[in-house]
């Protein structure tokens, strides 16, 4: 019997740069960056004060403000990126068995701005003051939720919560979910809005952040010798997986099919990873076992790219570990270098642009990579500063988190 194939019928997202998968891909293949001096909080005394921070988001475009005031941003950010990927599909979930419907998005912080709010009107104000929405908006779980309260969806429905690959581990359930025969339709990605006073703060103080107060844009370099830290961004990728069957019966517009997922851990240290990348590696390499693909057969490798020394040079290792000599001929791209890194959605929206690099037959370029590290390999082609236009039928996508969680995708033209 064969196994049940899997494909994208719907995209929607919300990041600093575009709100939308279109307006977002031509943006990135411009060179443009969406990372800029932090607006909503008072920055003055931290280190850094920037961020990608999503400008003049209303939620209120696709939700009722009464319902939208119950949510954190990190929900309304996933509803509204939801909304866009269920339009995009032309889905009509009455015509759907919905428990046959399930809804699955990864998250690494949650609602952490509710928290913030919470504790200090617990502080100001006394416990009796709480709003008795705290848990509903604080929970990782709400996006998930909201999402298939919106639709009367009663599928499979839960969170994933893997730090920086939850995106990409949220996407990867909801195809086994759908291989495995318990959902025809998953809407599935990532949301995140740590871009906080906390959040901040925190990454300040494990000064894992860039500094580059001076130059925002410039801040984020993946693979560059010059590169300082991150940059911490917000926003949302969602996309509508669907069985091919179901999506080619009712004359979906197909924009390409999940071939395989893998993951693992390095089960090494709670922030850094594997010094020789051996995790990274196995996921890479489950997951083209997991779609039957020799690595040769790889054209674009969506690189985690966070622009922090570890990551950058543990990540080359492992596309070199896995790839051998095709590891020179394939193209690799960090698209955090326009985009910062949006951590629990980075890998929802990182599969976005694949799915677009493969509709497009266009690579999105590492920006900022003016001086690539001997140490990732000067042979390795980082697509620096410039879109490149060519046939990509194979993409990959990789996502890396604290704790040590690796999780590749493997997406292909149909």
């Amino acid at each position: 019997m064969s196994r049940r194939r899997v494909v994208i019928t719907g995209l929607g997202c919300v990041t600093a740069l575009a709100e939308s998968a279109d307006s977002l891909f031509t943006a990135l293949c411009q060179g443009k960056s969406g990372i800029s001096a932090i607006e909503s909080f008072d920055v003055s005394e931290y280190p850094v004060r920037f961020g990608g921070e999503v400008k003049n988001f209303d939620p209120k475009k696709c939700i009722e403000h009464r319902e939208s005031k119950r949510m954190d941003r990190f929900t309304q950010l996933a509803v509204s990126a939801a909304s866009q990927a269920v339009d995009d599909s032309s889905l009509d979930f009455s015509k759907d068995d919905v428990f046959r419907v399930g809804v699955i998005v990864g998250t690494g912080i949650g609602g952490i701005k509710e928290i913030e709010d919470q504790h200090l009107r617990l502080l100001r104000k006394g416990v009796r003051q709480l709003s008795p929405f705290t848990v509903p908006r604080l929970m990782a779980n709400a996006a998930s939720g909201n999402i298939a309260i919106r639709y009367g969806l009663r599928g499979p429905n839960y969170s994933v919560v893997s730090a920086c690959a939850s995106g990409s581990h949220a996407i990867g359930e909801a195809f086994s979910n759908i291989v495995a025969d318990r959902s025809d339709i998953v809407i599935t990605g990532g949301s995140e809005a740590a871009l906080t006073t906390i959040g901040l703060a925190s990454f300040c103080a494990a000064r894992s952040l860039s500094t580059r107060n001076d130059d925002p844009t410039a801040a984020s370099r993946p693979f560059d010798k010059d590169r300082d830290g991150f940059v911490l961004s917000e926003g949302a990728g969602i996309v509508v997986l669907e069985e091919k069957g179901h999506a080619e019966k009712r004359g979906a517009r197909i924009y390409a099919e999940i071939l395989g997922y893998g993951a693992t851990d390095d089960g090494y240290h709670i922030t850094a990873p594997m010094p020789n990348g051996e995790g990274a590696a196995m996921a890479m390499t489950l997951a083209l076992k997991d779609a039957g693909l020799e690595p040769q057969k790889v054209d674009y490798i969506n690189a985690h790219g966070t622009g922090t020394e570890l990551n950058d040079i543990t990540e080359s290792a492992a596309i070199k570990a896995v790839f051998g000599d095709h590891a020179y001929d394939l193209l690799v791209s960090s698209t955090k270098g326009s985009l910062g890194h949006l951590l629990g959605a980075s890998g929802a929206v990182e599969l976005i642009i694949c799915i677009k690099a493969i509709n497009e037959s266009t690579i999105p370029p590492t920006i900022n990579l003016e001086n690539q590290d001997e140490r990732c390999d000067l042979k390795m082609d980082f697509v620096p500063l410039e879109a490149r236009q060519t046939n990509v039928d194979i993409a990959m996508s990789n996502s890396f988190g604290f704790g040590g969680h690796n999780a590749c995708l493997v997406v292909g033209k149909v």
